[in-house]
């Protein structure tokens, strides 16, 4: 997965001499050292919340030498970061042999060392991206790019230095790459209403499909095309980090799309699609023919039906410029949110230190009760109200009452009436999926695209991924879910194009999530819907716990807030498949 020069790096690892022939073979009986190259970019690093270097590998020379480590120090299942000099990496030792990749995660710059190693990769411990620990690949989600890897290799110390208790660390820099993404050949010779690959959204979905398809080889047209009018963007930052650019959350530069051939038609929206002719229908007439297709068009947001709802200064965040809007507008003013959603919580942390009052209304009578349960749902509330929210639980809007066409009042069901000049809706959303409803391609009850393990549709040729689908969940007997997640969206998309490819890969990655409010996180493993018991370590008032829900004894999800990488650790215990019974955690 390598779309920019990295490092490579010798990391030579000193035994001393009458250790040399206990070391010298790897438990599977092939001879030491192991020499890696490199395989994996250090783009987009960030922290949780601010951006960082996307270069950690500064004023690179010929040959690096630093001095990191005895080889006793580090036990098999450890890792340490190291410096190199020019920047640092991540030293592992797993089932006797060292490894040496990127020391952060490349989705916002997470501490690799702090995360779950296990079994041949590490996991973040922010947000449960895993790599490789031989190669850097990034094997699960959130996150485009792999890590930098470097060469290992055992460095034997001569029998008059042996009281010399130190590692050498060679690191040797080079402009190579081991895994070129394919481009399009001879793309000036296809009609420009014909393409192999049509992909319907521009989501992580749609990005990480499109990506995909050229890292494995696909060297004919790929057409993304969405109703936005951005490349595609870090659609979880607009609720988390409001006043973003456009520019400052792209996934990926135009120079990229450029680079690889992957064509993005912006503000274009397709109207139908012709399953019969492998044509897709846009809105102003154009028709495209297609050989594979890719639905993603994730969701629509929910709008408000009450008297009033037409009034100025009501927004559905759904692009940078609707959060670039309400942070403006919200700004020393009033602020009103309908739904305690994810959106809607995130919305409301943000506004708080901007805003003259933030309010927020809610049906339930605790915030997150359906997916946190109540207890943590409590404590996150109080949590609010300590930083100035108010809420009004157990009631919804009835009236938006206006003065000269802008937003003044909004009047409650329960009869209360707040001052408001700023309404943000956050009460769920509906597939978007209107436009395939006379296309054949099956669609359940909800809206919701049906696929299979490999996100294949109904139809031969067109898959589905995202938050517009429901697909078989592995981790839950195979149950039929909906995740609108970004993590999973990532997944679908890979898996979607491996297929397209004819790999016969299925979906088995674990649903992991987060949400940011108050600079503090909850991350989140598993699938708890329908829990029956939640079973919490640590102490709620303090924001320190963890949360084990469990389903017939069974622990089906777990979450938890300063309190890393419990998260991380629970998530690689049920990708491998094991089974956490309630009592194992009371």
């Amino acid at each position: 997965f390598l779309f920019v020069s990295a490092v490579e790096v010798k990391i030579e690892v000193v035994i001393p001499e009458k250790e040399r022939s206990k070391e010298e073979m790897s438990p599977n009986g092939k001879a030491s050292p192991l020499i890696y190259k490199v395989n994996g970019t250090a783009r987009h690093y960030h922290l949780e919340e601010h951006p960082i270097a996307s270069n950690p590998y500064h004023n690179p020379k010929d040959v690096v030498e630093a001095s990191v480590c005895h080889v006793k120090d580090l036990e098999n299942g450890q890792m340490r970061e190291v410096d190199l000099g020019c920047g640092k990496a991540l030293l592992i030792k797993e089932s006797g042999e060292f490894h040496a990749v990127g020391h952060k995660c490349p989705h916002y710059g997470a501490p690799l060392v702090k995360g779950v190693l296990s079994k041949g990769r590490v996991r973040c411990p922010w947000h449960g991206a895993c790599f490789n620990i031989s190669t850097g690949d990034i094997e699960d989600f959130p996150g485009f790019d792999s890590l930098p890897r470097f060469q290992v290799r055992p460095l034997f110390l001569q029998q008059q230095r042996k009281s010399q208790n130190h590692s050498m660390v060679r690191a040797l820099q080079t402009q190579r790459r081991t895994k070129m993404m394919a481009k399009c050949i001879s793309l000036s010779n296809y009609n420009l209403s014909n393409t192999n690959v049509l992909i319907i959204g521009a989501g992580a979905a749609g990005l990480v499909c499109a990506e995909t398809l050229r890292q494995e080889g696909f060297s004919d047209r790929i057409v993304m095309c969405t109703m936005d009018r951005h490349l595609p963007y870090d659609r979880p930052k607009l609720s988390k980090s409001m006043d973003s650019h456009p520019e400052q959350i792209t996934l990926r530069p135009k120079e990229f799309f450029r680079t690889y051939d992957i064509e993005v038609l912006t503000e274009m929206q397709v109207a139908a699609v012709d399953i019969k002719n492998k044509t897709a229908v846009f809105k102003d007439g154009f028709k495209m023919e297609y050989n594979k297709l890719l639905v993603a068009t994730g969701n629509t947001p929910k709008a408000l039906s009450c008297k009033g709802k037409e009034v100025e200064n009501i927004f559905n965040i759904r692009t940078p410029e609707d959060a670039n809007r309400v942070v403006k507008l919200a700004t020393s003013k009033n602020v009103v949110i309908v739904g305690a959603s994810f959106l809607g919580m995130e919305v409301a942390a943000y506004l708080t230190e901007r805003a003259h009052s933030v309010s927020l209304v809610e049906l339930e009578e605790v915030p997150f009760k359906k997916f946190f349960g109540e207890r943590v749902g409590r404590a996150v509330m109080k949590m609010f109200e300590s930083n100035r929210v108010k809420f009004y639980m157990q009631t919804e809007v009835s009236e938006l009452r206006e003065q000269e066409g802008k937003l003044k009042e909004v009047v409650l069901k329960s009869g209360k009436v707040l001052r408001a000049d700023v309404c943000v809706v956050g009460v769920g959303a509906v597939p978007a999926t209107g436009f395939l409803k006379q296309s054949g391609i099956n669609i359940d009850s909800k809206g919701f695209i049906v696929v299979n393990k490999m996100m294949q549709t109904n139809i031969p040729g067109v898959f589905a991924a995202g938050d517009a689908v429901t697909f078989p969940l592995a981790l839950r007997n195979n149950k039929k879910v909906n995740i609108p997640h970004w993590q999973m969206a990532h997944m679908h998309g890979r898996v979607a194009a491996l297929n397209m490819l004819a790999h016969g890969m299925e979906i088995s990655t674990v649903p992991y999530l987060w949400t940011a409010m108050f600079g503090k996180s909850i991350r989140y493993a598993g699938h708890g819907e329908g829990f029956d018991d939640v079973v919490i370590q640590g102490d709620l008032d303090e924001l320190k716990f963890v949360a084990f829900y469990s389903k017939s004894d069974e622990v089906v999800a777990v979450a938890s807030m300063n309190y890393d990488p419990i998260v991380s650790k629970v998530a690689e215990v049920l990708s491998a498949g094991r089974t956490i019974r309630k009592r194992d955690v009371e």
